[in-house]
């Protein structure tokens, strides 16, 4: 097996039980803070909030931090170093005595975390031309896999052995991860002597960093989109439906859908874009899923809503390989962790920022202008990416952008 293909089982595998992880711990924390002695619900509610966003906006600070650690020292230390971190961290949490502990090892989580972005680096420039939206797409699989069935395996866990088994299991299974990664990823990093650049020097060396700029952006209101809508699927469907009979289990499928098929259609859509271009398939995907984002508000029922989200998912799962590939392409190597550290900070600054939008518009607008808003935005970014990535593409005067691509 060629070193980049094993390389790629073994990222896959670690981005897998690093979601898996990550997504356990979600639904459980208002009861975990119920349990460290907070008991009005408005207040759990709150400090939920703050507990789960923090991870991502000091995710978003640090993740070009170890970008740039990446590019220096190479791509499987930060492997080691995020999966051993994340072990000891989450664990910890399952100590904690108060609210206060928990956000600070949150916090840290923050700090530590980095795996997948590691691993989209490492595959990213050991994976043979011809094949890398094709790779990207399966690694992308692996984060949306371990999210679908973490909040089942989560919720088992606490059935049986309680809440603090949780954090203890998943840091166990990051334990798991770095031994892997330690005997298994092989990589051939060259040190640099080069001295520490600047972001602004980093600019410079880009062949095009508008082109870039849009690519950030396009990762940010991918994740905006997706997380306006998670706050209010339950409320929504409770709304569509007759009675409160398996809210719960209608909201969950709806939740899945679009993760599974996205799971389906990642690889797919990543063998599509190094066939034609990974900027045409993100085209694509960015003008139908605005689309199919408008009839969600008409629904009539929770069936024709899980079809929806898993059309919706279908699509979209052509757009963090396209970006990421589009990414890889037009950074010079010795900055392509350093860029995908931004790119990362984007896709975790539209998370935070879609949980906070979804519920506020909801609360002032309606549910319905949720799903407009998210499509107009997509329809926007699609026809940003036409006028600043396609054109350039596709253009006789992109000459030695395209070069640089080759």
């Amino acid at each position: 097996m060629k070193i980049w293909k094993r390389n790629l089982l073994v990222c896959w595998l670690g981005a897998f039980v690093t979601a898996l992880g990550l997504s356990q711990i979600a639904p459980i924390m208002p009861l975990y803070i119920k349990q460290l002695g907070i008991h009005d619900i408005s207040t759990i509610e709150q400090i939920s909030g703050v507990a789960f966003g923090v991870t991502f906006v000091v995710l978003a600070i640090f993740s070009p931090i170890w970008g740039y650690a990446a590019d220096k020292i190479g791509r499987k230390p930060m492997l080691l170093r995020a999966s051993i971190g994340m072990s000891i961290v989450i664990s910890t949490m399952g100590l904690a005595q108060n609210i206060y502990q928990l956000i600070g090892l949150r916090m840290l989580q923050g700090v530590v975390a980095g795996y997948s972005t590691a691993c989209m680096t490492l595959i990213a420039t050991q994976t043979e031309k011809e094949h890398s939206g094709w790779a990207l797409g399966v690694l992308s699989t692996a984060s949306i896999s371990g999210s679908l069935l973490g909040p089942l395996i989560g919720g088992y866990l606490d059935e049986i052995f309680g809440l603090q088994f949780t954090f203890f299991f998943t840091g166990i299974l990051m334990l798991i991860v770095f031994i892997l990664t330690l005997i298994f990823v092989k990589e051939d990093f060259i040190k640099s002597d080069k001295k520490v650049l600047s972001t602004k020097e980093v600019w410079k060396q880009l062949p095009d960093c508008h082109l870039i700029i849009v690519l950030f952006a396009t990762s940010f209101i991918l994740q905006l989109a997706f997380y306006s809508i998670e706050p209010i699927i339950t409320v929504y469907i409770s709304q569509l439906s007759r009675s409160s009979a398996h809210i719960a289990l209608i909201s969950g499928m709806a939740f899945s859908a679009s993760g599974l098929a996205s799971i389906i259609a990642a690889p797919r859509l990543g063998k599509l874009s190094d066939k034609i271009g990974p900027q045409k398939v993100m085209l694509a995907s960015l003008i139908i899923a605005g689309l199919i984002f408008i009839p969600q508000a008409f629904v009539k029922n929770s069936w024709q809503l899980i079809i929806l989200r898993f059309s919706l998912g279908f699509v979209t799962a052509g757009l963090a390989p396209s970006i990421n590939t589009l990414v890889k392409k037009i950074t010079p190597e010795a900055l392509t962790g350093r860029m995908f550290g931004f790119n990362m900070s984007a896709f975790y600054l539209g998370t935070f920022s879609g949980s906070l939008l979804g519920g506020q518009i909801a609360s002032y607008f309606g549910m319905k202008y949720v799903f407009f808003i998210t499509s107009a935005l997509l329809l926007l970014n699609g026809l940003l990416v036409y006028e600043k990535i396609c054109k350039k593409l596709d253009s006789n005067t992109a000459a030695p952008l395209k070069e640089h691509m080759v």
